[in-house]
């Protein structure tokens, strides 16, 4: 099902996607020289990339509170995010794993594809598909010292990043409510075109990972077939809302 009440702008699509909270493990790579806070697409956030990696740091990783995770995975999360500055990188889409991840399957698409996805991160602010990024954790949710909460202190940033890189194309947000906070159309300058999507049970129930998989699912057929698609993209039980940029 889809609501079409919407125009469709036509153009190049860049799509916002949120990260996955589970990565993928370091690779030995030789020709890999380690994280710095300068590194990929959005360099220009080098010094609130450090901040936040310092405040990890800090903060011996994160708790368990703040990472959202125990066990063995909150002990993994705590040692990478202790030794960011440095660690071993892959390409954000070889990072990221995940049920949304999964479905987008971003190792089948090409290299131009790929570049058309931007991920907004708490740790990273915003990255590009094929930019290298540590492993890490960190939800844009979250308070943390002395930032307090990340959507918010992101945000000025983060819509400037992204103001920029939207030049010329459409962007198409299919961020969760939590990464959204972290950026606002609000003075978006003219002749920056975009869409908001949304997945909708019309029964009420919670998505969950059957929501995530359509979204997957939705990204890689606007990738492939390009953003017409959003006129015709039909899921057995979702319904698909498209809603200006305002």
């Amino acid at each position: 099902m889809t609501n079409r009440t919407t125009e469709i702008p036509t153009g190049v699509p860049m799509l916002l996607l949120p990260p996955s909270e589970g990565k993928a493990f370091d690779e030995p790579d030789s020709n890999d020289s380690g994280w710095d806070p300068s590194d990929g697409t959005f360099g220009a956030l080098e010094l609130q990339r450090l901040a936040v990696a310092e405040a990890l740091s800090a903060a011996g990783g994160g708790s368990e509170k703040l990472l959202g995770v125990g066990g063995k995975h909150l002990l993994r999360a705590q040692a990478a995010n202790s030794m960011l500055i440095g660690a071993p990188t892959m390409p954000a889409w070889r990072r990221y794993t995940g049920v949304v991840w999964d479905h987008l399957d971003p190792a089948s698409l090409g290299a131009v594809a790929r570049r058309r996805i931007v991920v907004v991160s708490g740790l990273l602010g915003v990255v590009r598909a094929d930019d290298p990024i540590p492993d890490y954790r960190l939800r844009m949710s979250v308070n943390l010292a002395p930032m307090g909460k990340l959507s918010t202190w992101w945000r000025d940033d983060v819509t400037a990043a992204l103001q920029r890189a939207a030049k010329g194309k459409v962007i198409v947000d299919m961020l969760p409510q939590e990464h959204r906070a972290a950026w606002t159309t609000e003075n978006l300058p003219r002749g920056r075109r975009g869409v908001t999507v949304s997945l909708v049970d019309p029964t009420g129930k919670p998505g969950g990972h059957f929501a995530k998989a359509a979204k997957g699912e939705l990204a890689r057929a606007i990738l492939s077939d390009g953003i017409d698609v959003l006129q015709s993209w039909r899921h057995e039980r979702f319904e698909l809302i498209v809603t200006p940029l305002t």
